[in-house]
């Protein structure tokens, strides 16, 4: 058990490496401060343009797939676990997704988790990805929300990892990680809800002919 926790500890520190805070000390930028005051990619397109967002998300991905990858490899002698394989992949899977939201190096003020879930699902079933990216661009392209695309490609991950895998493992990943980004996103449903959340207009296929 100890060896299991330190994997996963090691892997949520990695997650707590966050992209726009790595990217921005290039600029001497500080994301949060600026826009919706969010670690992750939308804002960072936002406030700092393309090529600023693009590394952010590249480190997000790399870093969601690397955890799992690299930490289960790990012997650590004695101290190491019986647990399986696939139990520690997808238990630091899950730990580097909660470190990217909830990071130690930035006082805890993350993500939401969507470009390290890729990256953990490039790992565990990347077949799953292009499916949940299709989900993500239909629907921004019909709302213009960035948040809602995230938090529904989130929830089909669910089954879409039960028609490509259906390992129990993998579906109790698919169902905490999707808990966990809409919870991240609730102050994006309050904004929807209120009428005051940003949208992406020149997106949405109403706009593409104009």
């Amino acid at each position: 058990m100890i060896g299991l926790l330190i994997k996963i500890a090691l892997s949520y520190l990695l997650g707590s490496v966050s992209g726009s805070m790595v990217v921005g000390s290039f600029r001497q930028v500080d994301i949060r401060e600026k826009g919706s005051g969010n670690a992750g990619g939308t804002n960072a397109f936002r406030t700092q343009g393309f090529k600023f967002a693009l590394f952010v998300v590249l480190i997000d991905i790399g870093k969601g797939f690397l955890a799992p990858w690299l930490f289960p490899q790990f012997d650590l002698g004695d101290l190491d676990v019986d647990a399986s394989s696939q139990v520690q992949i997808l238990s630091c899977a899950f730990a580097v997704v909660v470190g990217h939201c909830y990071p130690l190096w930035h006082g805890f003020r993350g993500g939401k988790g969507g470009a390290t879930t890729i990256g953990a699902l490039l790992l565990i079933q990347p077949g799953a990805v292009l499916p949940i990216i299709a989900v993500w661009l239909l629907v921004l392209v019909l709302t213009g929300w960035v948040g809602l695309s995230t938090m529904l490609a989130a929830v089909s991950m669910v089954p879409v990892l039960l028609w490509l895998d259906g390992a129990e493992g993998s579906l109790w990943l698919g169902m905490a990680l999707a808990v966990l980004i809409v919870f991240t996103h609730r102050y994006n449903i309050r904004d929807m809800l209120g009428g005051t959340e940003y949208r992406f207009d020149k997106v949405m296929i109403r706009n593409w002919f104009r």
